[in-house]
């Protein structure tokens, strides 16, 4: 299972600073992620592209993990050379992370 088949993410940035929000679609859903998106992961991700630190905040009381990387968009939006200087693929990268598979209750139609 993929990280989006149970989340979305949002992204954003600030010079060389680039943040990605990480939501579960549902609460349930939330301490799967919480165990699983850890910032040592996240860092490995994208250990090409940050080239500094990751640090992981936690916002259970809206199913949501925020991860802000430092030295992240090659010198920020005016300096970078990169096609998308302002990291916003970087949220549809992360959710492609592979996520341990769960069992889902059936739902009737």
């Amino acid at each position: 299972m993929k990280l989006r088949d149970i989340a979305h993410s949002r992204t954003g940035d600030k010079g060389d600073i680039s943040n990605i929000s990480v939501i579960a679609f549902d609460e349930a859903d939330y301490p799967l992620i919480e165990a699983h998106v850890t910032a040592d992961r996240v860092k490995d991700l994208f250990h090409e592209v940050v080239h500094g630190e990751v640090a992981r905040y936690e916002i259970p009381s809206i199913g949501a993990l925020n991860f802000v990387m430092r030295q992240a968009l090659g010198g920020g939006v005016t300096r970078s050379l990169a096609l998308d200087a302002h990291g916003k693929c970087l949220a549809s990268a992360l959710l492609d992370l592979e996520m341990p598979d769960i069992a889902r209750p059936i739902q009737a139609a």
